[in-house]
């Protein structure tokens, strides 16, 4: 079991052992969504997502964590409830879903390692750096599987509204935060971002100070 603590909260992996804890908040917030289950980006074995597809999005996604083919950083809170996830994975188990492959695949850039997809905050506590602390705790379990090039396509957010409950990949100016670089426009206010995280081994994090 992994898991870190960044400022007020505590980050766990989603794995057998923190499946309940991650199924209460969901089952909290009416399953999130509209119920997706965060299972709109995961493979089938076709290649395709399941963002379209009909089936038990509870069932699926307990399969995927218990077989270890599901990826997230759960984060805690002082009270040992999870108010928030930010998901990751290797890119064959997120490939880029159908809505943004066609203007990726125009000029596809380095294929990454792992991709973070997805973010979810308990609707009671957004805005409290929930959202910071999953990120910060995704590359610290990257950097502990290995390291890698991460990639991510988050929005634009600088002179513009954004509403947050859009905001599902998170702003490109948090990820700058942490390091990413804009590798190239794929939409009206969404970018491809990369950032090289390097392995934990010999006691390294990957490089977070300073981006609180």
């Amino acid at each position: 079991m992994t898991q870190g603590t960044t400022d007020a909260y505590t980050v766990r992996a989603l794995d057998e052992s923190t499946w309940d804890a991650f199924a209460e908040l969901v089952e909290r917030n009416n399953g999130v969504f509209g119920g997706c289950w965060c299972m709109g980006h995961h493979a089938m074995e076709n290649g395709e997502t399941y963002r379209f597809q009909t089936y038990d999005k509870r069932a699926k996604k307990e399969e995927l964590v218990r077989a270890g083919q599901a990826h997230a950083a759960l984060v805690y809170d002082a009270d040992g409830l999870v108010q928030g996830w930010a998901k990751y994975g290797s890119r064959a188990e997120l490939p880029i879903i159908e809505h943004s492959r066609r203007a990726y695949d125009q000029q596809p850039p380095q294929q990454p390692d792992w991709r973070i997809t997805c973010y979810y905050t308990d609707t009671k506590h957004r805005r409290e750096g929930i959202g910071r602390a999953a990120l910060e705790g995704s590359l610290d379990l990257i950097a502990q599987a290995g390291g890698g090039l991460v990639e991510a396509l988050p929005e634009v957010t600088a002179d513009r509204v954004a509403h947050g409950r859009f905001l599902f990949e998170m702003s490109v100016e948090l990820y700058e935060d942490y390091g990413f670089d804009r590798v190239r426009q794929i939409g009206k206010h969404r970018w491809i971002v990369h950032r090289e995280v390097r392995p934990a081994d010999a006691g390294l994090r990957p490089e977070l100070a300073g981006h609180r």
